[in-house]
């Protein structure tokens, strides 16, 4: 029986779900994330760096545990847990101000040149609104990694779909040319939303049985086209 080693761990990929704002819409993407995982039979572990109300503790808890972003006992579960299973990916939701001590603990721990040696990726999601702020903290992202990390943007228009500003920065075509994957995640209509999450129902459950979530008829339908197309997207950054 062959032995797990980090030389063995090619296929592991570990997805840091960030963008440094809050309110950009992390959690759903991670959210997202977790569905698409299910859906396509896809092995992975989750964690949430949101001690007061983590979106994957609560609507995917079967799957996610906590983890405090100030321990780094704690931050090296993700990279043991893509190392302890070949072919699993690792679901990080980082909460808004988590950015500063997971960079710490990826400088002082040598995170991207073991991910260079062993072989298993490491991806960020940079997740955006429309604003100036989204901006800026991509081109810190930029400037502090370059190629070093993958990237993929993440154009939430749950969140303004007017990226012009965006556009006119030059930093989107800065990390296109770093090799980023763009993708967008379009407007879903707010009362479906704010009904799948009163209930607390995964997006499973919400495409597969609305009356649970409190959606008619007509909310579950454009909750299962919004989610093909956000898997659609996915599907490209995963590839």
């Amino acid at each position: 029986m062959p032995v797990t080693t980090l030389e063995t761990t090619s296929s592991s990929r570990v997805h840091l779900i960030g963008g440094e704002k809050g309110g950009v819409g992390k959690s759903m993407v991670s959210r997202l994330l977790a569905q698409y995982f299910i859906d396509q039979h896809l092995p992975f572990v989750g964690f949430d760096t949101d001690r007061s109300h983590g979106a994957l503790m609560r609507f995917y808890a079967d799957y996610a545990s906590p983890v405090v972003v100030d321990r780094y006992e704690a931050l090296d579960q993700i990279i043991e847990s893509a190392v302890e299973q070949p072919g699993r990916r690792v679901l990080v939701d980082l909460a808004a101000q988590t950015h500063a001590p997971l960079l710490e603990w990826m400088d002082d721990s040598g995170v991207l040149d073991m991910a260079d040696v062993s072989g298993f990726s490491l991806c960020y999601w940079h997740v955006m609104d429309a604003g100036r702020d989204s901006v800026d903290l991509l081109t810190r992202l930029l400037d502090r990694f370059g190629g070093r990390l993958r990237y993929v943007l993440v154009l939430n228009q749950l969140r303004g779909d007017d990226f012009s500003m965006l556009e006119k920065s030059g930093q989107l075509a800065r990390a296109q040319a770093l090799g980023a994957t763009v993708i967008t995640i379009k407007r879903l209509h707010e009362a479906a939303v704010q009904k799948i999450d009163e209930s607390s129902s995964s997006f499973w459950a919400a495409k597969s049985d609305g009356a649970g979530a409190g959606l008619g008829m007509m909310d579950r339908q454009r909750v299962k086209m919004w989610l093909g197309h956000a898997f659609a997207e996915i599907a490209k950054a995963e590839a």
